[in-house]
């Protein structure tokens, strides 16, 4: 054996011993799979994106941080929420310029000085989860609130959640917003936002990484691709949040559209905040992936008005069975027993009070062949000047195990759904932010039916608590949302989460080492 294949079989084996031997076993010369079944084991590392709260001097806003007991975690890591620094926009030159000698390029003074204020703002850590198992929770005043970059490590990776809540007592889009902090992605879809006068649509783009993201901005209405002057080619700097007014990308006024963002380079999270003159406000968290079959989940009781926005990607026209899983079954709309929607439109329809003092879900499947589509509700609840409105995207299935936290004590609504098939579900409450003891219960959701289930709240209960879902039936979809409810001047305000899988295990193949394939 030569030096140089000593030396390939050493780099091979050093290579082995950090990836486990993945991807080193040769196949059975028999063409049977020998490898054993896959290790469920918990992720070690997790990174989540809150967007800046709000612009208003009146807004309140308050973070609580969440990670679930998982089996198999480990007891070390640690988690903490950062700010983002918000891309500024003004490059006028100020009297406070300075050249510099070597080059002779200028500087503004005040722009190195805030960016080294950002630079000590985000080295602190607004947010430092303490245990897996409890929930901590922090705030922040006015608008001057920034985005913030999350990342957990070790036993605080599985699960993790964090939930962002601002409530806003007057001026455009007053209410209670809120918003799960997501995982930067490559590619989103947000129907149901708008451009109308009485709307103020921001999507919120912030970059965790080391280097600048690409992104592009596309804009779909009844008529198809809505023409944009500068949404293409977006760069959103590295560690740093852009929030961009939709209504600047185009002149066209349209009250139902859906945005596509398209990350071209890197990767971002991305949300979109609605503000109404007259409805309020509340984010519009992005739908599920296009499918055939989707799910609006936990729609309030109580709403007064329903408006489903659904947006058919590509050529294909959607011919879609829309229905209401009430809490007795599966019922159609009077009026709206099927939706089409042509290929490359979004497509908007008034549902009216269609939950009728009942907790409900919209169920959408195809009529008439699958065609891929993606969705979302706008919800009005209260009457006249005293109306608030939120917004519920379809959702995936909440999985194994999925959580939500800034909970009260009165002011939480949790629904469930199985539209396919009967289905025991077991929900946990955590202690809570100040203090309590956890409880947990366990549920029966029968087939096409919506329950709003009652809470096991935390005995002695301090503070703010989260919910954790498990779906105990195998093959049997579960959906989730969660409803949080404030009045504040007789205007009932509300925010609604969905619970999709919170992705806190990984399926990894069992490997041997097998250093055979080196002498092929």
């Amino acid at each position: 054996m030569n030096r140089t294949t000593l030396s390939l079989i050493a780099g091979t084996v050093a290579l082995a011993a950090i990836t486990g031997f993945a991807g080193l076993s040769e196949p059975d010369a028999s063409g049977t799979d020998t490898a054993e079944a896959a290790a469920v084991l918990p992720v070690e590392r997790s990174g989540l994106l809150c967007p800046a709260p709000s612009a208003s001097d009146l807004a309140e806003t308050t973070y609580t941080s969440f990670t679930p007991v998982t089996k198999g975690a480990g007891s070390d890591g640690s988690a903490q929420l950062q700010a983002a620094p918000r891309k500024s926009t003004d490059t006028a030159a100020t009297e406070d310029d300075e050249k510099t000698p070597e080059d002779g390029r200028t500087t503004d003074k005040a722009d190195t000085d805030k960016a080294d204020d950002d630079k000590k703002t985000a080295a602190k850590p607004v947010l430092t989860p303490k245990a897996p198992g409890t929930p901590v929770t922090g705030k922040t005043s006015g608008a001057d609130g920034p985005a913030l970059v999350g990342t957990a490590e070790g036993g605080f990776a599985p699960g993790w959640t964090v939930q962002q809540t601002t409530q806003v007592t007057a001026g455009n889009g007053r209410g209670l917003l809120g918003v799960t902090c997501a995982a930067p992605d490559t590619e989103f879809w947000f129907p149901g936002v708008s451009t109308a006068a009485d709307r103020t649509d921001y999507v919120h783009l912030t970059n965790p990484d080391d280097s600048a993201a690409v992104a592009d901005i596309e804009l779909y209405g009844k008529d198809g691709a809505v023409v944009t002057t500068v949404g293409e080619d977006l760069t959103i700097p590295a560690h740093s949040t852009e929030p961009i007014l939709l209504s600047t990308l185009t002149g066209e006024k349209q009250d139902d559209l859906t945005v596509h963002v398209n990350v071209r380079s890197g990767r971002v999270g991305a949300a979109v905040q609605a503000l109404d003159d007259k409805l309020g406000g509340d984010w519009l968290a992005a739908s599920t992936d296009p499918a055939g079959t989707l799910v609006v989940p936990g729609i309030p009781k109580d709403a007064t008005a329903v408006r489903l926005v659904v947006f058919a990607p590509g050529d294909a026209d959607a011919d879609l069975k829309v229905q209401l899983a009430a809490p007795t079954g599966l019922i159609t709309p009077a009026g709206q027993e099927t939706l089409h929607v042509k290929g490359g439109t979004t497509t908007a329809v008034d549902l009216g009070d269609v939950t009728r003092g009942e907790a409900g879900s919209l169920v959408l499947t195809p009529a008439d062949g699958p065609a891929p589509v993606v969705a979302a509700v706008r919800v009005v609840r209260g009457k006249g000047d005293k109306q608030e409105s939120a917004f519920i995207p379809a959702t995936a299935q909440v999985g194994a195990r999925a959580s939500v936290t800034g909970n009260g004590a009165k002011d939480t609504t949790l629904s469930l759904t199985a539209p396919t098939g009967t289905a025991k579900v077991k929900v946990t409450a955590s202690a809570g932010t100040g203090g309590g003891t956890a409880a947990s219960q366990t549920y029966t959701i029968k087939q096409g039916t919506t329950q709003d289930v009652q809470l096991p709240v935390p005995a002695g209960l301090k503070g703010t608590y989260a919910l954790t879902v498990e779906n105990l039936t195998a093959g049997t979809p579960v959906y989730a949302s969660r409803t949080l409810t404030v009045t504040d001047g007789g205007i009932p305000g509300f925010t609604v989460q969905t619970l999709p899988d919170d992705r806190g295990t990984v399926a990894v193949p069992e490997a041997d080492e097998d250093l055979r394939v080196l002498q092929k």
